[in-house]
């Protein structure tokens, strides 16, 4: 219940400072600076990344039925979403491509990261270092799109890293998660067994 409270807490000020935003005054954004068609095309491709890594997670957990993973995702989305939007409206660091005042921290590197934390502490290095690669591409494709500094990637990383790592448990161990390479001399695959 403590955890809740400090989590819907966290998210007031987050909402809080975004209201804040369209009240102060912020000064107006220099001239954007024109993007290579390269650095467009990594910029376009960490969007969907970004969007693209949750939603597999999160299908990945409802099929597995891992309910209080799910609850603890949720848990690790708030407090990383929150801990981001409190930083990005305060610091109000401007873009490396002049855009706007939003560039610390970096809330895809945030999302990336909690993410590939949550699967790799929830269900092993197995699923982790492959979700880590997506978020490690997203964190360094954001600097290269002139979207961050690499300071803003790191920040946002560690946020949402430790956000997972606050509010999520292993879930392997208690279901005794295992998964096998199968072949036989036609076919090859894996095998993943659990218990309930």
């Amino acid at each position: 219940m403590k955890k809740l409270v400090i989590l819907l807490s966290a998210l007031i000020v987050a909402l809080g400072c975004a209201a804040q935003e369209v009240y102060a005054p912020v000064p107006a954004p220099l001239s954007p600076i024109e993007r290579t068609h390269g650095q467009r095309v990594v910029g376009t491709t960490t969007d969907v990344a970004m969007i693209a890594l949750p939603v597999a997670t999160l299908a990945g957990v409802i099929i597995a039925q891992d309910w209080e993973g799910l609850k603890q995702g949720v848990y690790t989305a708030v407090a990383a979403g929150a801990a981001n939007y409190i930083l990005k409206f305060s610091v109000r660091e401007l873009r490396p491509d002049h855009s706007n005042y939003h560039s610390f921290p970096s809330m895809h590197s945030t999302v990336g990261f909690a993410t590939a934390a949550f699967v790799q502490r929830r269900y092993g290095w197995k699923w982790g270092a492959p979700a880590y690669a997506v978020a490690t591409y997203t964190a360094v494709g954001r600097v290269i799109a002139k979207k961050h500094h690499w300071w803003d990637c790191v920040a946002g990383a560690a946020i949402g890293a430790a956000s997972a790592y606050i509010f999520t448990t292993p879930w392997a161990r208690k279901h005794e998660f295992a998964v096998a390479p199968v072949a036989s001399e036609t076919d090859m695959g894996l095998c993943a067994s659990f218990t309930f």
